[in-house]
């Protein structure tokens, strides 16, 4: 039977190496949060095969006193942090005194630093966990931090490495997350020799657009919004920039980028009804609250927290983010990629601005519409076509009479007076034309073409409807109490600890859901009634769900899922069916519901139901000034 005995210092570190440096990636993101901590504000980063042969830092920070560069390779040494109450508040990016440890303790290391009023710089070396002694070096300012050979000395740890191309790729999007959080220092990113990119000082817009593309800016929507210590910004991409992977979703909490369980279910569910399945939501969110509200201190990479309030942190995000991606969107749905930037017409380089159809766009975007406003209707300046639209002579008459009955001409190049033609369904006195304009005609019993100030709008109208139908459903379930159904024999299941004490202590929101569930022993929980509507759903699953997500989330996600989906199905059936003809008021009507309707941009399954053809786009399809 061996003994208990101390482990060798070097052992140590290099266990604790295992926690803190998994690949160059992780080992770039200590430094480069170092660098930040430090105020730099110019930070270059050199990396050679994907950082296993060399991870170099330079920046132009505080730097250090050559008293203190011995200490900053000692394990749990900082300067973050003096005591418990500093750690509860904790709001720099490194706090724990591990990661330059860790990593000298796995690969060849060398610091050379000038603090300010050092006449020159000075250095320091390490490896194996032996330092070298301070020496004299030639450094005008800042940091230089040399990490080569990385594992050279645990090759059980080397081997799991994957190629160096794909550990540039890690290494490079962990300075991008860095560089998304903090666009007021300029980066720089070279690997084997050459620049990759370089940002420069900017503002969060324009870095954003920088790094994840003019595309992802274009489609997405501008967040800036506050509730009491919270506050929630940065942008959001509509469901049509949907990706097929995760690759585009970035969330900061107070400047530090986290994979967060309560933070990813509100985005989730926020993006739910409006995201085609199988596809994935693109983001960069930024939450700010105060320090002592969040715990970082849960996993030694620093990239989980835990939240004071989660419940209120849910509710909050979730409210922001559905509320940003309800309602028609006038720069949403296009027939081509490009025709987002034509219509801006220059790549935003500022906080975006409300145009005049409710959409964002850069101020230079609205300066060009100032100056050109968007064409007229083109009947209000030429004698009206003969082009009918399915509508009897009589019904023009009709419109005709009532206009006369109410005081009003109609117009003389207007279809009321030239016979079968275009029928506007303006409101009185309103000048202004709506943002999917006015019907013009039907299309194989499908689509609906409409004519808007931008140019041609085709909008599927089962879709469009559908999702009509569903808001209508929802919001009328909501008005009212949800009706329960007494099961005629209970279900009894056998249920955890945390499961008998939520159903205890959330009788309240239970009932008001429609369920009743109450323990009858101290192992097991009895499903008496469930909602109505979900009286057909697998009892014990669903209230698992239901008593699981109240533990986490303060409501039943899970519920308000599965009755979602009955409604959308509900939705569906009712909507109008294809080969349905529709009169020109009706179409007209469904174009005002779809202005009224939250998400009406795509319905109830993620596809987009309306599309814009903007004049620019039809003139390049008729070669219109070629």
């Amino acid at each position: 039977m061996s003994c208990i005995q101390l482990l060798p210092d070097l052992l140590i570190s290099q266990i604790a190496a295992g926690e803190v440096v998994e690949r160059p990636a992780s080992a770039l993101k200590e430094i480069v949060e170092n660098s930040l901590d430090a105020g730099a504000r110019e930070i270059r980063v050199d990396l050679e095969e994907g950082g296993i042969r060399l991870i170099r830092v330079t920046d132009d920070g505080a730097g250090m006193p050559p008293g203190e560069l011995p200490l900053a390779l000692a394990r749990h040494a900082t300067s973050k942090i003096h005591s418990l109450e500093e750690l509860e508040r904790v709001a720099s990016l490194g706090f724990r005194g591990e990661a330059l440890a860790s990593i000298a303790a796995v690969a060849r290391l060398t610091i050379t630093s000038r603090s300010p009023g050092e006449a020159h710089a000075w250095t320091i070396a390490a490896q194996d966990g032996r330092l070298e002694p301070v020496a004299p070096a030639a450094l005008g300012k800042g940091t230089v931090l040399e990490v080569r050979d990385l594992f050279f000395n645990t090759p059980a740890r080397r081997k799991f490495l994957k190629t160096p191309a794909t550990e540039y790729g890690h290494a490079e999007e962990a300075l991008r997350r860095l560089a998304l959080a903090h666009p007021e220092v300029g980066f720089e990113l070279r690997h084997n020799g050459k620049v990759v990119w370089r940002v420069p000082v900017q503002d969060g817009l324009a870095r954003v657009l920088a790094l994840l593309g003019d595309a992802f800016g274009q489609a997405a929507r501008t967040l800036d919004e506050s509730a009491g210590d919270l506050r929630l910004s940065g942008l959001a991409a509509l469901p049509a920039y949907s990706r097929s992977g995760a690759d585009t979703q970035y969330v900061y909490v107070n400047g530090r980028f986290v994979r967060d369980k309560i933070l990813a279910h509100a985005v989730r569910e926020a993006y739910r009804d409006v995201l085609h399945h199988q596809r994935f939501p693109a983001y960069a969110l930024f939450l700010d609250l105060p320090p002592e509200q969040v715990d970082v201190n849960v996993h030694p990479a620093k990239t989980e927290v835990r939240f004071r309030q989660s419940q209120a942190v849910h509710r909050f995000v979730f409210q922001v983010l559905q509320q940003a991606l309800g309602g028609i969107h006038a720069d949403a749905p296009s027939s081509d990629p490009l025709a987002s930037v034509a219509r801006t017409g220059q790549r935003p380089e500022a906080a975006p601005q409300v145009d005049a159809y409710g959409g964002y766009a850069s101020p230079g975007a609205v300066d060009m519409a100032r100056d050109h406003p968007p064409p007229a209707m083109p009947y209000r300046h030429q004698a009206a076509m003969p082009l009918a639209a399915g509508e009897p002579a009589a019904y023009y008459r009709m419109v005709a009479q009532a206009l006369a009955d109410e005081g009003r001409q109609p117009d003389p190049a207007g279809p009321t007076a030239a016979g079968p033609g275009v029928v506007e369904s303006r409101e009185r006195g309103s000048d202004e034309i709506p943002p999917l304009g006015y019907a013009l005609a039907q299309l194989q019993g499908l689509y609906i073409l409409a004519e808007n100030a931008r140019g041609l709008v085709v909008v599927d109208m089962h879709a469009a409807h559908e999702r009509i139908l569903y808001e209508r459903l929802k919001r009328d379930m909501d008005l009212q109490a949800m009706a329960s159904q007494p099961l005629l024999i209970p279900l009894v299941f056998s249920a955890t600890a945390v499961e008998m004490a939520t159903a205890t202590e959330h009788q309240d929101t239970l009932a008001a859901m429609g369920f009743e569930i109450r323990a009858v022993s101290p192992t097991h929980l009895a499903v008496r009634a469930l909602p109505a509507l979900l009286a057909q759903a697998e009892a014990e699953t669903l209230a698992r769900d239901l008593l699981r997500d109240i533990q986490a989330f303060g409501a039943s996600q899970a519920l308000a899922a599965r009755r979602n989906e009955l409604l959308a199905t509900l939705a569906c059936h009712g909507a109008v069916r294809a080969n349905r003809k529709l009169t020109v008021p009706e179409m007209n009507a469904l174009l005002r519901d779809m202005e009224r309707t939250e998400r009406a941009d795509q319905c109830n399954h993620g596809r987009p139901t309306w599309f814009q053809l903007g004049l620019a786009d039809l003139d390049r399809l008729f070669m219109r000034g070629k």
